[in-house]
């Protein structure tokens, strides 16, 4: 069979996907400086505006609409540096018309900023000039795009373009009044509403300065040592590689938002070890996938789109990290598991371990011991610090950093006391794993500038933007000083080399984080064609009406449409394009549908349904990069890689639907205790349903155990199904008694009411409103506070006025709509109840197959 090849890594091919984030193009003499040094400098510029720095200097200061400006123009002259035209263009050379589309698409970019004034004298209102180099920029934009990411994104950005001018023309629904040539290119390229929006803000703000962090840390060393850790404490296990390889992923994942960067760095040291110990190419390189794609929904550093969601959803980056957390810690957790079924399926063995044997005992007391010292550790840390702020006023900063500094030194001397690491050949066989507690010790100081970027954004609070500057501002210093301090400690210092070696692992971590941005900064400004025509035109509607008829007024199918159009689009579109896209034609039409359907759905959980499935397309045949990625190294078909990878990922598509019906799992109004309880039963629901996907729990499960596996996991995960069925939530009462209905309900309750009327645009609508108990004693009290004035006409009740600036008037009341329905909540039995019945079901599903696995073991004995 094809699966068992064993060749090595298809290295051309691998440079061929690699090439897919930096470009192609291996240039030398004059041009690669020119690449290496503007590149160096666009990090330096990102530095520049995210740090104190310019307010404090007084000069450097950059207006939000200025710095896109810049940001972009560095991106489109690296575009057409590092990307050669096709695939038969010279990669060594750049031939005079890529030198001409470089600087002139360069000036178009930077037009914003070099005509700023003038341009906000004359809104709305473009001269000749400004629609020639809107037109321009716009051609060439795409151009660059076409280049770095392919034909997918530009020809979308292309019809969104070629449908804003044809509006009159276009058939039935379709159709709209159109826009002049001019508004176009003023919408596109002189605002704030198109490619400058706030796609490419935030690939300004943020995303730059955790990619410059994530490169800057892999240089640094942090790469090797999270793999060489997970190798340490897992490789000796059942399909010990395998495991290694989700464990060591998901730790680069927090440094890399690339599946495709992250499936090479890894999947080079870990793929032929899966083989080693009995995995197949196909199976080791699916592994791979699964947990690099996984790597872009770990917090606390995610893929770029997360970061798009605090500017969509108006909400900060540390919501988006709890959100995000257990969805993203239980997918990871029940691949682990996965991996061990392989394992068990296949009885495998792990590689030999490279620590003294100890006993079970002994581990766990340890572990618990580790624990408990990190968890005394961190309060001391915390409480410290906020003990210390107020003490030392002004000074405290400077007192805190050479705290951090202190602190780095010691993990320093610490780690100099065991053997350095080293880079392993990935095809020289492994006899024995590293020890753990010598590879632990001696790159501990790696975490600590993660600690740094977490400490900024959960604690302090602190921008995004401005958490990962300090963050990269210690990273750069670790990188200066690591070398000499590590060598004076070990007793052979060459201060001047060790520096040296320190400044070039620095500025090609600058060109490195710089070279991984061209394809988000083009993506994103490129999404900004897509997302401005939205706006401009009103296809939006349009869309959201053809959508809510295909899916029949259905939820579920809604959902279902949205998850095969993030899939279809993500085949050629990048996570952070295909997000954008996805989420500004859809996400409201969810929400709208969720309301019609008496289902309120949390904005964020929406973003984040789309933000799932747009990563899965990384994986999905049959253009899934990141498997043609791990399929080059494996020696794989990457088709079949794709499949498997997909298989694997299936618990990944499923979280999304289960967080929109379920948002307990996002930790949405939910308290420390419950959070850890639903992490709990969450964690086991999730293993349940891989255990059910894989057909092998103790031994190979029966179709019918896996299906009552399936419906066990569905029961753990949502319970309130059941319940809603059993003890109804709501009871009923007539619309008559709404104000005597809102007097009754507790301050933490609200009604759930049906509203029918018309829409902005006169077309009937009906939709369930969630209306609160605002301040009042009394149901007229609260009427009145709620800002909402209802009347009695032939037996219906009305919505007379709502006050202005209202929150009826936020929860979308208007006048003569009419109040079909209203429900007030009732004491409902705790829908957990229904887990006891869940769990029951699971046992016995346990005991059917441990009878099978020792009546099979009685008869291997026998025989």
């Amino acid at each position: 069979m094809t699966d068992t090849k064993t060749s090595g890594p298809d290295q051309a091919k691998l440079d061929e996907l690699a090439a897919t984030d930096t470009g192609g193009r291996k240039l030398t003499g004059f041009p690669n400086r020119l690449l290496l040094g503007v590149a160096a400098a666009w990090s330096l510029f990102q530095l520049w505006i995210a740090s104190p720095l310019p307010f404090v200097f007084g000069f450097g200061v950059f207006s939000a609409t200025e710095a896109r400006s810049i940001h972009l123009a560095f991106a489109i002259f690296l575009a057409f540096m590092a990307y050669p035209a096709f695939k038969r263009s010279p990669r060594e050379r750049m031939p005079l018309p890529d030198w001409a589309m470089a600087l002139v698409g360069a000036f178009c970019a930077s037009y914003l900023y070099f005509f700023y004034d003038q341009l906000a004298q004359r809104p709305g209102a473009p001269i000749l000039q400004d629609v020639i180099i809107g037109v321009v920029g716009i051609v060439l934009l795409l151009e660059a795009c076409r280049r770095s990411l392919g034909p997918p994104l530009t020809i979308i950005a292309l019809i969104f373009l070629i449908y804003s001018l044809a509006g009159p023309y276009m058939p039935g629904i379709l159709a709209h009044r159109g826009v002049s040539f001019s508004g176009l290119v003023n919408h596109q390229w002189l605002t704030t509403q198109g490619v400058f929006g706030i796609a490419l803000g935030v690939s300004t703000s943020f995303v730059f300065l955790f990619v410059l962090f994530g490169a800057l840390l892999d240089k640094a060393g942090a790469g090797n040592y999270f793999i060489k850790v997970a190798f340490s404490l897992l490789g000796h296990y059942r399909g010990g590689p395998a495991k290694a390889a989700v464990v060591s992923s998901g730790l680069t994942g927090l440094i890399s938002g690339s599946s495709i960067a992250n499936t090479v760095t890894t999947g080079t040291f870990t793929i032929p070890m899966m083989k080693r110990v009995g995995f197949s190419a196909t199976k080791a390189g699916a592994v791979e996938v699964s947990s690099s794609v996984n790597g872009q929904i770990m917090p606390p550093v995610m893929g770029a789109a997360a970061f798009l969601m605090v500017e969509y959803v108006g909400i900060p980056y540390i919501d988006v990290i709890k959100h995000a957390f257990v969805p993203a810690v239980i997918s990871y957790i029940a691949l682990l598991y996965i991996v061990h079924l392989e394992a068990l399926k296949a009885g495998m063995q792990g590689l030999p371990s490279g620590n003294p044997q100890r006993p079970w005992l002994n581990k766990i007391l340890g572990f618990l011991t580790g624990l408990v010292g990190v968890m005394v550790l961190a309060a001391a840390v915390y409480y410290g610090i906020g003990w210390l702020k107020p003490a030392l006023g002004e000074s405290a900063s400077w007192v805190i950093g050479a705290g951090v500094i202190a602190v780095y030194v010691l993990l320093l001397k610490l780690g100099a006391n065991y053997p350095e690491l080293e880079v392993d050949d990935p095809n020289q066989e492994i006899t024995q794993l590293p020890r753990t507690k010598p590879t632990v010790m001696v790159g501990l100081h790696y975490l600590l500038p993660v600690i740094v970027l977490v400490w900024c954004l959960m604690v302090e609070r602190l921008s995004p933007g401005l958490s990962a500057f300090w963050a990269t501002a210690f990273m750069i210093f670790i990188i200066l000083t690591q070398r000499p301090v590590d060598a004076l400690f070990r007793g052979r210092s060459d201060f001047v080399g060790d520096l040296k070696r320190g400044g070039r692992d620095l500025w090609e971590g600058l060109i490195d984080g710089a070279r991984n941005m061209i394809g988000i900064g083009i993506a994103t400004a490129t999404a900004g064609i897509i997302v401005g025509a939205v706006a401009q035109t009103g296809v939006g509607l349009v869309l959201a009406d053809l959508v809510e008829t295909l899916s029949m007024g259905n939820l579920l199918l809604m959902l279902l449409l949205t998850g095969v159009l993030s899939l279809i689009l993500g085949m050629g579109l990048p996570t952070t394009a295909n997000y954008i896209v996805v989420s500004a034609l859809l996400a409201p039409v969810i929400v709208q549908l969720g309301e019609q359907n008496g289902l309120i759905v949390p904005l964020i959980a929406v973003h984040l349904f789309v933000f799932y499935f747009g990563i899965m397309a990384d994986v999905t045949p049959p253009v899934g990069l990141a498997s043609f990625a791990a399929a080059a190294i494996s020696g794989a078909d990457p088709i079949r890689t794709g499949f498997q990878a997909f298989y694997y990922s299936l618990r990944t598509a499923a979280l999304p639907f289960l967080f929109i019906f379920n948002t307990d799992l996002l930790l949405i109004n939910v308290d420390l205790w419950h959070g850890i309880v639903i992490f709990v039963v969450a964690t086991a629901a999730m293993l349940i349903f891989a255990a059910a996907t894989q057909g092998f729990m103790l031994v190979k499960s029966r179709w019918y155990e896996s299906a009552l596996l399936l419906l066990v996991a569905f029961t753990l995960f949502r319970p309130g199904f059941w319940m809603d069925m059993a003890d109804a939530p709501y009871r009923e009462v007539p619309p008559a008694q709404f104000e005597q209905a809102l007097g009754e309900i507790g301050p933490r309750d609200h009604l759930m009411v049906r509203v029918d009327g018309l829409d902005a645009y006169g077309a009937p609508t009906s939709f369930v409103v969630q209306v609160p108990a605002t301040e009042g004693s009394s149901g007229s009290e609260r009427l009145d506070s709620l800002g909402l004035h209802l009347m009695q006409e032939d037996g219906k009740v009305l919505v007379d006025t709502t006050d202005f600036g209202s929150q009826a008037e936020k929860l979308g009341f208007d006048f003569d709509q009419q109040i079909v329905s209203v429900r007030i909540p009732r004491d409902q039995l705790p829908k957990e109840l229904m887990w006891i019945p869940g769990l029951l079901l699971f046992a016995m599903i346990v005991l059917l197959q441990r009878r099978r696995r020792d009546a099979g073991k009685s008869r291997e004995a026998l025989a």
